[in-house]
């Protein structure tokens, strides 16, 4: 009898750090690879953020950005100019000088084309353009070890290309921004509502409903809707309109909501 021969279990790891008008950060790892997603946290709380799930912002490889808006990159200036810290920074070649460095652009910077695909180790990305108020906005849809992972966030609505960078994902992070009766009736004033409103804002959960009520691929086990607004929608809400979904189209996906003040669970594959 031959002895069994033991074989390496090769695992993907997906982690919203935090998610919302205050700050974006997520983290996708392989064994051997690690990907920042966004920055919009300060440095040391990144560090922390990162230290609660058993990970080290110092063995990160990769920091991708999707835009230039606050709340993805407060952090990035910093840490761009640490010494200690060994990650590359992915950003289109329009949004580059659309970030305040505060001093020279950075050495270790690794500008794209908006719809370009690359390999950050063993992980293949593929960017594609989102409708949003900034100079050249991006999703990204991550291949590993067999595992895909679509992540898209601050868009106005869904057009038919972006819904075909989002088939056939293993999980899927997805924007539900508001409750339209909540923006209405909300503290925002009337230009900045519209602006949510408009096709280069924000998803609404109804939006977001209807997507999945056609949109959303069968196979899509894991469902995670972020970047909810703390003023103009609600957690339950959005479970309720998500769940109904679901249930309406007889799928089995499982849903998470990515918040503002805590990582969610690690995702694994």
């Amino acid at each position: 009898m031959y002895p069994e021969v033991s074989r390496e279990v090769r695992i993907v790891k997906f982690c919203s750090l935090a998610s919302g008008s205050s700050g974006n950060a997520a983290l996708l790892a392989t064994e051997n690879t690690r990907i920042l997603l966004d920055a919009g946290l300060s440095m040391r709380e990144l560090g922390r953020r990162l230290a609660a799930i058993g990970e080290d912002l110092l063995r990160v490889d990769a920091i991708l950005i999707t835009h230039e808006h606050s709340d993805h990159v407060a952090g990035l200036p910093v840490l761009a100019r640490n010494r200690n810290l060994r990650a590359a920074i992915y950003l289109t070649r329009l949004t580059e000088p659309a970030i305040d460095w505060g001093e020279a652009p950075p050495p270790r910077l690794e500008t794209f084309q908006a719809g370009a695909g690359f390999r950050i180790g063993d992980i293949e990305v593929r960017s594609f353009g989102i409708p949003h108020d900034a100079a050249d906005p991006v999703g990204f849809r991550f291949e590993a070890e067999g595992v895909s992972i679509g992540v898209v966030t601050d868009l106005g609505y869904i057009p038919e290309s972006v819904k075909f960078h989002l088939r056939r994902t293993d999980l899927l992070l997805l924007e539900a921004n508001h409750d339209l009766d909540m923006l209405k009736v909300g503290p925002y004033p009337w230009a900045v509502k519209q602006r949510v409103m408009s096709r280069v804002g924000h998803l609404s959960n109804l939006v977001v409903s209807d997507f999945l009520l056609d949109g959303l691929d069968s196979s899509t086990s894991r469902l995670v809707l972020g970047h909810i607004s703390e003023h103009n929608n609600h957690p339950e809400i959005i479970r309720l309109v998500a769940t109904q979904a679901l249930e309406r189209r007889g799928l089995e996906t499982r849903l998470s909501l990515a918040v503002q003040r805590a990582p969610t669970e690690v995702f694994q594959f």
